[in-house]
């Protein structure tokens, strides 16, 4: 199969975002079967046409959802037949694809609730796929709620992790990244994803103050946040003494080296997670992971196996009790990280989540 996999109109592919990250470590994958294509937003420093591991990259004008419509449509227009286009979190894209092209099929693949609000224009657009892909199924329970004339269409796939980046360090190589990041000895924190109010970073900073009565710890932060916000959080940490790291954004390419740096991954969210691909990248790493229990993060951790689950997840002392918990006792610390590896290596695979998909495509695309 010749595949068109087509990026939301803000993405640049490769890029460090979950939704870049899934589509490129999808696409690699694929490409031991299948030809694919990847269709993303131009950028500054980076060629409009490309191939790399075997995938061509098509970067193309955006700026604006209908600018971005026009330029793939012109694309698809001009470029070979694709035996199948899949389009991520862009519901009215999707619609227009297939409305040009009501021969093809088009696939939906969801990965939050954001570009789905409960209207009838967005049932229409949804209708009109050949398949809606959810990457959890509390998304997809969602998506049935608002839209129940999809329930049929409606398929989960798990994301994934590159399972062979995302590894538990040694204490030798942990130290090493400790003296490089400037860390020294003492319980570490890490918090990665963007840094906006819903990931719940000023209950993590609060969970912190807590801990830091019982043992001294520092605080982690790897993600891009506006400016205002970020100054806001600063200023928090500092009435409350945590001692923090604001990273700004690290590049996901080097990401891996924070998570085996670390001590325990916490992950605060405070609105629904449709699924949470830092945590897995965090037990694929050997790291203790304490989450907050909504959506799909859910269904990752197994509270008290492979990390734990936070209830009261508004509730910084829910937060800093776990932390303590794991701070104290190395040894579990170490069984809990060892489990989240375990069942990494079962179940979050990118290959597993290549092949999913492409069991799904090969239903939708007649045999030739």
């Amino acid at each position: 199969m010749h595949i068109c996999m087509i990026a939301p109109e803000q993405f640049t592919v490769p890029g460090d975002g979950s939704v870049e990250i899934c589509i490129w470590n999808i696409a690699r994958r694929l490409t031991k079967r299948h030809k694919v294509t990847i269709v993303s937003r131009r950028a500054a420093g980076l060629p409009d046409t490309d191939e790399l591991e075997q995938v061509q990259f098509i970067r193309l004008p955006s700026g604006t959802p209908s600018r971005y419509r026009s330029s793939v449509l012109t694309f698809l227009e001009a470029s070979e037949p694709f035996d199948l286009i899949q389009i991520d979190n862009r519901p009215r894209l999707a619609a227009a694809v297939k409305r040009q092209y009501p021969g093809t099929p088009v696939m939906i693949f969801l990965h939050s609730l954001t570009f789905v609000p409960q209207e009838p224009g967005i049932a229409r657009c949804l209708a009109l796929a050949d398949a809606v892909t959810a990457n959890s199924s509390s998304l997809e329970q969602r998506l049935i709620r608002r839209f129940p004339r999809i329930r049929s269409k409606l398929r989960v796939v798990p994301l994934g992790a590159d399972l062979s980046r995302f590894t538990p360090a040694s204490a030798q190589e942990k130290a090493r990244l400790r003296t490089l990041h400037g860390l020294g000895p003492g319980f570490t924190v890490l918090f990665v994803g963007r840094v906006i109010p819903r990931k719940g970073v000023p209950v993590l900073l609060r969970a912190m103050h807590r801990l830091n009565r019982h043992m001294p710890a520092r605080l982690l932060i790897a993600g891009k946040g506006k400016p205002p916000y970020l100054r806001q959080l600063r200023a928090l940490a500092r009435r409350l003494g945590v001692q923090v790291s604001f990273l700004g954004n690290i590049p996901h390419e080097d990401i891996h080296s924070m998570y085996q740096a670390a001590d325990c991954f916490i992950c605060p969210s405070q609105q629904h997670e449709a699924f949470g691909l830092v945590n897995v990248e965090a037990m694929a790493s050997g790291l203790p992971v304490i989450a907050s229990s909504n959506g799909g993060i859910r269904e990752i951790i197994d509270s008290g196996r492979n990390g734990y689950l936070v209830k009261q997840y508004r509730n910084p002392a829910a937060f800093a009790s776990r932390m303590l918990q794991i701070g104290r006792n190395p040894d579990l610390a170490a069984r809990i990280g060892l489990q989240g590896r375990s069942d990494a290596l079962q179940m979050y695979e990118w290959q597993h989540t290549a092949e999913l998909l492409e069991n799904i495509y090969l239903k939708l695309v007649p045999s030739r």
